[in-house]
């Protein structure tokens, strides 16, 4: 096929081009490739740049002529491109819902009305969607509200039932109702609903992957609103503190890159009708204290991990796929554990620049419009 990759040149894209050529694909690859993502002089490291059978173009998603003129000349579109931090989202709401959203939504518009040819469309969506993970309470699965900014203050970090009963944490399916609780999430679950609506209207198969926490080597060093990894490793290696949120046993399913694009060349090799939404994630639930001992020991590093309390709005508790369906309708099956992944993500980590920290810078934005705490010993 000759596959168009919007965002292609991102972190989950450079990989998956990479994937796709070496299955002797053709690929055209849309990145506006954004200063905060790639720096001011944007240094690309994809070994594919120089790939005869890959046509790059730098623009921007939104450009509906430049997407336009790409679609004409491919049969099935993977969308990765997307702002991707949850706490920025959360005052950066326009521009979220412009590049999130509105320009998936033209997207589709442009399929629809020029480009009928276009066999399938696989949407990166995320775990977000659903807010809080799901549990278990009197025998059902459930899932949690939204915790308030009030008792995360307290120190109450748990999310409770109604009535304030204690919750079991269970794997997250996809048929539990979606509970967005950021701005990021909610231009994630619309741009699905988008999905939906349009592939039963126009017969397009389209599949939403619900990323879990993508880690992995070629990740984003620079962006200090997204990859709590990146964000770590990048202070271990100058022995600075680490800032542990909450009291550290919030936890994430830590999916490594490679079998994100294993699962994103398995939908798109599918012969999947209509719309899918399917988990992609390890399985496992690992707390965010437990990761930052692990890179610890690894980088070799001196770091204090400072259990601050430190919270954002917007940020789960808990949350791990439930990959039942993903294994019955594309037959994934996770193949790197947390420790293979993190011992190679910290081996390429040690390759690469040491960059200036600008976590607490952003902490801090959050703070001053009362979506957060500050961080600890700053006051900027």
């Amino acid at each position: 096929m000759n596959v168009l990759v919007t965002g292609g040149a991102g972190f989950i894209g450079s990989w998956l081009v990479g994937s796709l050529i070496a299955d002797h694909h053709s690929v055209t690859v849309v990145d506006a490739l954004t200063p905060q993502v790639h720096g001011a002089v944007p240094h690309l490291d994809a070994p594919w740049l120089t790939d005869r059978t890959v046509n790059f173009i730098r623009g921007d998603v939104r450009d509906r002529c430049l997407v336009d003129a790409a679609l004409d000349r491919v049969e099935a579109v993977v969308h990765l491109a997307a702002e991707t931090g949850t706490g920025q989202s959360m005052y950066q709401i326009a521009h979220y819902y412009d590049v999130n959203l509105q320009a998936t939504a033209q997207l589709f518009e442009t399929i629809a009305e020029r480009h009928r040819h276009i066999r399938r469309v696989v949407l990166a969506s995320s775990r977000a969607v659903y807010g809080e993970g799901a549990y278990r309470q009197n025998g059902s699965t459930v899932v949690a509200q939204p915790r308030d900014a009030a008792r995360m203050r307290r120190g109450e970090f748990e999310p409770v039932g109604t009535n304030g009963e204690a919750l079991e944490l269970v794997p997250t399916p996809e048929d539990v109702t979606p509970q967005p609780a950021s701005i990021y999430a909610a231009t994630k679950l619309a741009m699905e609903t988008l999905g939906g609506v349009f592939s039963g209207a126009y017969g397009i198969p389209v599949t939403a992957l619900r990323f879990q926490n993508v880690y992995g080597e070629r990740q984003s060093l620079r962006n200090p609103y997204t990859g709590i990894l990146s964000i770590f490793a990048n202070r271990m290696r100058q022995n600075l503190p680490i800032n542990i949120f909450e009291d550290g046993q919030e936890s994430r399913d830590f999916v490594h890159v490679s079998d994100v694009v294993r699962a994103v060349v398995l939908a798109l090799n599918s012969s999947l009708p209509g719309f899918h939404a399917v988990n992609v994630g390890s399985g496992v639930s690992t707390s965010v204290l437990d990761v930052a001992k692990i890179l610890r020991e690894v980088l070799g590093s001196l770091s204090e991990l400072e259990i601050t309390g430190d919270y954002r709005a917007g940020d789960i508790r808990h949350c791990y796929a439930d990959l039942r369906h993903a294994r019955s309708v594309l037959g994934f099956e996770p193949a790197v554990s947390i420790s293979d992944g993190l011992s190679r993500f910290c081996h390429w980590v040690t390759t690469q620049p040491v960059l200036a920290d600008r976590s607490s810078q952003a902490m801090n934005e959050l703070a001053r419009l009362g979506l957060g705490s500050a961080a600890p010993g700053d006051v900027s």
